[in-house]
C-alpha cells in the first residue's frame, strides 16, 4: 500500500510539472513563432540543476518545482534587437501572453476526457425519479423535467448542477425547469440537507437520466464538462472577492499537496484505478484554476500584462515603462504577500483543522 501510494504521489508529481510545462510551452512556441528570440526556456525556479544550449535558446531543469519562465529577449523593455518582445506588434504580444493559460485549459480538456472515456454512460439535467420523501418532489418538480437555473446560476451540465445544489441555501433554494418546453420557476425551495464535517449541504433525493456514451457524446462532454469547470473557477473568484466565500476556502501550494494527499487515500481505498483517477481528476482542477488565475487583470500576472497590451492596442500607443514597471513591482510584491498569507493558513489548517478565515 506504501509503494502504491508513493507512485501514486510520483504521478501527481510529474502531472504537476507537466502543467508548469505546458504553461510556459504555450509561451514558447507562439513567440518563437511570432519571431521572438528566447534566451531561456526553465521548468522550475531557483538553482540549476541541468541545463543544455540548443540555438539561441538555453534549456533549463531547476531545483524548486514551484513555477517556471520563459525569458524573452527584452521583456523589460532594454532591448534593441529586432526580435525582442516590445518590438513586436501588440497583437502578437498579447497572442504569446494569453497563450500559456490557453494550454493549460487544453491539457484540462485532456484530463477531462481521460477521465470520461472510463464511463459507461453520462450523466444528463432531466430528473428521471425521484427518491422516497423527496424534497425536489414535495416542491413540485417532476419527471422529465429538466434543470435550467439553481440559485440563478446558469445549468449547462450535470457539474453545473453539483456545483450549483452544493453551494446553496439549503433553506432557500431558487430554482428553473424546462418543462414542456416552457420555464417553470419554484421560489424558496427548502431541500433535504445533512451535516458533513461542521457544514450542511443539500441532500440528493432525485436522479436523472443517462446520456448513452459514443465518441460523439464523449467529445461533447469534455468540452462540456471543461466549460463548467471554468465557469466554477470564475464564480469562486468572484464569490471570494464578493464575501460569499472566505479566506478560509482558498488554498496554496501546501493545502494543494494536502488535497492530493487526501484524494490519493480515499482513493486507495477503492483501488489502485480509482486512487489514479483521483489524482488525474485534482490535477484537471489545479491545471484549469491556473489558467483562469493567470488571465486576471491583475499586474504581474499574464492577465495584468494583457491588460495593458489592451488598453496599448486602444491608446494606439504604449504606456511608458516607468509605470510599468512601478505596476507590475507592487503587483507581484501584492503577489508575493499573499502567498505568504495562504500558505501560512495552510500550515494552520493543517496544524489546528482551520485556516485564517475560520
Amino acid at each position: 500500500m506504501i509503494v502504491i501510494k508513493v507512485l501514486l504521489i510520483i504521478i501527481a508529481v510529474l502531472l504537476f510539472g507537466l502543467m508548469i510545462f505546458i504553461h510556459e510551452f504555450g509561451h514558447f512556441f507562439t513567440a518563437k513563432l511570432c519571431g521572438i528570440r528566447v534566451n531561456e526556456f526553465s521548468i522550475g525556479m531557483g538553482p540549476t540543476l541541468f541545463h543544455f544550449q540548443r540555438g539561441e535558446t538555453k534549456y533549463a531543469l531547476r531545483l524548486l518545482p514551484i513555477g517556471g519562465f520563459c525569458a524573452m529577449e527584452g521583456e523589460n523593455g532594454d532591448s534593441d534587437d529586432e526580435r525582442s518582445f516590445y518590438k513586436k506588434s501588440v497583437w502578437k504580444r498579447m497572442l504569446v501572453v494569453v497563450m500559456g493559460a490557453v494550454m493549460n485549459i487544453v491539457l484540462g480538456l485532456v484530463l477531462m476526457m481521460i477521465l470520461l472515456s472510463q464511463e459507461s454512460a453520462f450523466n444528463s439535467t432531466t430528473v428521471a425519479a425521484f427518491a422516497k420523501n423527496s424534497a425536489f418532489q414535495a416542491a413540485g418538480l417532476k419527471e422529465g423535467d429538466t434543470f435550467v437555473s439553481v440559485d440563478h446560476y446558469r445549468i449547462y451540465g450535470d457539474r453545473d448542477l453539483s456545483f450549483a445544489l452544493a453551494t446553496a441555501n439549503p433553506s432557500s433554494v431558487d430554482i428553473v425547469v424546462r418543462r414542456d418546453g416552457k420555464e417553470v420557476a419554484f421560489n424558496d425551495v427548502k431541500l433535504n440537507n445533512q451535516t458533513i464535517d461542521g457544514k450542511t449541504i443539500v441532500s440528493l433525493d432525485f436522479y436523472v437520466e443517462p446520456i448513452e456514451k459514443n465518441f460523439g457524446t464523449l467529445l461533447t462532454k469534455t468540452f462540456q464538462d471543461t466549460v463548467s469547470v471554468v465557469r466554477l473557477v470564475w464564480y469562486s473568484l468572484i464569490s471570494l472577492i464578493t464575501g460569499k466565500f472566505g479566506f478560509n476556502d482558498m488554498a496554496g501550494p501546501v493545502g494543494a499537496a494536502d488535497a492530493v494527499g487526501q484524494v490519493i487515500t480515499s482513493g486507495l481505498k477503492e483501488s489502485f484505478l480509482a486512487g489514479l483517477n483521483n489524482v488525474i481528476y485534482v490535477m484537471m482542477l489545479f491545471t484549469i484554476n491556473l489558467g483562469i488565475f493567470n488571465l486576471i487583470p491583475f499586474p504581474a500576472l499574464d492577465g495584468g500584462k494583457l491588460f495593458l497590451f489592451i488598453v496599448e492596442a486602444i491608446r494606439r500607443k504604449p504606456i511608458q515603462e516607468k509605470y510599468v514597471a512601478v505596476v507590475e513591482t507592487v503587483g507581484f510584491a501584492l503577489l508575493m504577500c499573499l502567498m505568504l498569507i495562504v500558505t501560512y493558513s495552510d500550515i494552520l489548517r493543517l496544524v489546528t483543522g482551520k485556516g485564517l478565515g475560520g
